[in-house]
């Protein structure tokens, strides 16, 4: 499962993010986009060693090597410029993801382990963001396998089950966490759902 950071500050968040991590939480995006270059040094900094591997970052790539991260993350934006080439990037570099919204982008994508689509559901951590076409029915027409596709978008316990009977490889939260009053309960109920499908699908 995936968790996204709220891109404004948190009360306690870092205090939030080790519970996450300690309760099994495998990827963790930071995705802090008005962060500079320092801010997002001492982010990082603050979080534990052992879950440096758990790290995606999603900009000021150049701090990966300095805090021994291996995992990236690009825009859409980005993945189209080649200045964003991921042979720029350090070894070994264990994974690359990036931002799709449609099908058809998702389908075009090459040497990215993992992309995001979006938005799902009507967004809970954006107003007004929901999607304008029935990605379920769009997936039908997926043909790069090669990509592990993850929900994104209004995800919450809900429709996880919904959202990876109908195709998705995996799911990735961030209103569903950072609206909640018990992001870690929250967490769990939803950790335990992906869980129990991906155990009945054996």
């Amino acid at each position: 499962m995936v968790v996204i950071t709220n891109p404004f500050s948190v009360e306690d968040e870092i205090d939030i993010l080790h519970s996450l991590l300690e309760e099994g939480l495998s990827l963790l995006h930071i995705r802090k986009p008005d962060f500079s270059e320092l801010e997002m040094a001492q982010f990082i900094h603050h979080i534990k060693l052992e879950f440096r591997a758990n790290l995606v970052l999603h900009n000021h790539h150049q701090l990966a090597e300095d805090f021994g991260i291996e995992r990236f993350h690009f825009s859409e934006k980005e993945r189209t410029d080649p200045q964003s080439s991921p042979a720029r990037f350090p070894k070994p570099c264990r994974s690359i993801s990036t931002s799709t919204h449609s099908i058809d982008d998702f389908n075009s994508l090459e040497n990215f382990d993992y992309a995001f689509l979006s938005p799902v559901f009507k967004s809970i951590s954006k107003e007004n963001y929901f999607p304008e076409k029935d990605l379920f029915t769009a997936i039908k027409s997926r043909t790069n396998h090669k990509t592990k596709m993850i929900a994104l978008g209004g995800i919450d316990s809900k429709n996880i089950q919904r959202a990876l009977e109908n195709g998705f490889d995996n799911v990735a939260l961030l209103g569903s966490i950072w609206k909640n009053e018990n992001p870690l309960k929250q967490f769990k109920l939803c950790q335990k759902i992906a869980l129990s499908y991906s155990q009945s699908q054996v």
